[in-house]
């Protein structure tokens, strides 16, 4: 019998997000991943899918922004969630409307500071270690038509110091993010209130 609660991920490269959801969901009562889309072939995401036992398919950017067979796909497939786990896309007017209030996202750093196009993976933390920040962090938000502009459903926090480099930085939000992005995607869709880190 099909789970409650299905979640289809969209992933743009490694999939490392995406494998620790696979795991984290594996054995869950009522939510299972059932899908995972990218909009790149050779993203290393749709081979951690397939090695997981989960359905895997790619799309461009004329199917995803200009027709509605990625909806079609989440819809033909009982999709109810949909979480973004390293997506670089915009997402589409479409893909919203037929998902309002049921898209997701990470961003590996404290919105709104660091956010927006051209914003995601080393050139956040980059743009943070150049700042001088004394901490960063990831921010979970829901999704709408405009980068990183959704609403706030959870941030966490790390401190950092002087000698952290660019690298040593994505190292500590990669840790921030395997804790809480599975934990926090599961209260979200299963309505509970989430809170900070």
């Amino acid at each position: 019998m099909a789970k409650k609660y299905r979640i289809a991920i969209l992933a743009s490269g490694s999939g490392t997000n995406a494998a620790n959801l696979f795991s984290y969901f594996e054995h869950h009562p009522t939510i299972e991943v059932v899908l995972l889309l990218s909009n790149n072939p050779m993203a290393f995401a749709l081979e951690r899918a397939r090695l997981a036992g989960i359905e895997a398919k790619v799309f461009d950017r004329q199917q995803f922004r200009n027709t509605p067979e990625v909806v079609q796909w989440l819809q033909e497939r009982g999709v109810t969630h949909v979480v973004l786990a390293g997506f670089l896309w915009l997402i589409p007017a479409n893909l919203i409307h037929a998902y309002p209030g049921r898209i997701i996202n990470i961003h590996p750093a404290l919105l709104p500071a660091y956010g927006g196009k051209g914003m995601y993976g080393m050139n956040v933390h980059t743009a943070v270690k150049q700042a001088g920040e004394a901490e960063t962090g990831i921010t979970i938000h829901e999704v709408n038509e405009h980068y990183d502009e959704g609403t706030v459903l959870f941030q966490a926090r790390c401190v950092l110091t002087p000698d952290d480099a660019a690298e040593a930085i994505a190292e500590k939000v990669h840790a921030l993010e395997y804790e809480h992005y599975p934990r926090q995607i599961e209260r979200w869709v299963l309505g509970e209130k989430g809170g900070n880190g």
